[in-house]
């Protein structure tokens, strides 16, 4: 076998960690609007903030590249105005694999801010506490097993996510081939070598790290 090739492992690792810093800020006040709001469309947007999970990633990695592509609206608009492409390149990998990863964290936020008991909030209220502080003094604090739960979910998604990549970031040696791309390109080739050596790193890389964080959970459950 070559010499083994880290760059997919890298650019894997760069745009899971990227993937889930995005979606735990866009995902975090979804799940909080979706677990304490109580307004018409809710259940229009929940089903939107899901669908993704529901969706073949083909399907899913299809409507990204009509979006930002160049004829796609936001797509052009980026190019015009500011000269930038998201298609091919490993920002777009960031963007398919946060959506695929949303609804993972979304789902288990919502349950866990559900648990939290709203006449806590509504105490912490009367003694003058704004929505943001009681959010961050009571709500998240008691919900933050389940958030850290999701964000797990979310990063092990990102990590492994092969269809929406593939067709937004494609398969670019040295720019936005990662792992599960770079394992579809060796089988691709008939190098079963190369494919059982990097599902063997895959396997091992993602376990350590989901093993890593589960321990850290317990430890800090513990304290």
């Amino acid at each position: 076998m070559t010499a083994m090739d880290w760059f997919p492992l890298y650019l894997s690792i760069k745009v899971a960690v990227s993937a889930t810093l995005v979606t735990l800020v866009l995902g975090l006040p979804l799940a909080w609007l979706l677990a304490r709001g109580d307004f018409p469309g809710r259940e229009l947007l929940d089903a939107v903030a899901t669908m993704p999970l529901v969706l073949p990633p083909s399907v899913l990695g299809y409507y990204l590249l009509v979006v930002l592509g160049r004829e796609g609206l936001i797509g052009r608009f980026l190019e015009e105005t500011m000269g930038i492409s998201l298609v091919f390149t490993w920002q777009g990998a960031v963007i398919a694999a946060s959506i695929v990863a949303l609804p993972l964290l979304v789902k288990t936020a919502v349950e866990s801010l559900e648990s939290v008991d709203p006449e806590l909030e509504s105490a912490a209220r009367t003694l003058g506490r704004s929505d943001i502080a009681v959010l961050f003094t009571i709500t998240i604090p008691l919900a933050w097993r389940g958030i850290v739960a999701g964000v797990v979910l979310a990063f092990a998604r990102a990590l492994g996510d092969f269809g929406a990549t593939l067709l937004v970031a494609g398969n670019i040696p040295g720019k936005t081939q990662t792992m599960a791309v770079a394992i579809y390109d060796a089988i691709q080739a008939g190098n079963s070598e190369l494919a059982n050596f990097l599902v063997l790193v895959m396997t091992v890389f993602a376990f350590g790290t989901l093993l890593i964080l589960n321990r850290l959970n317990r430890v800090v459950r513990r304290r």
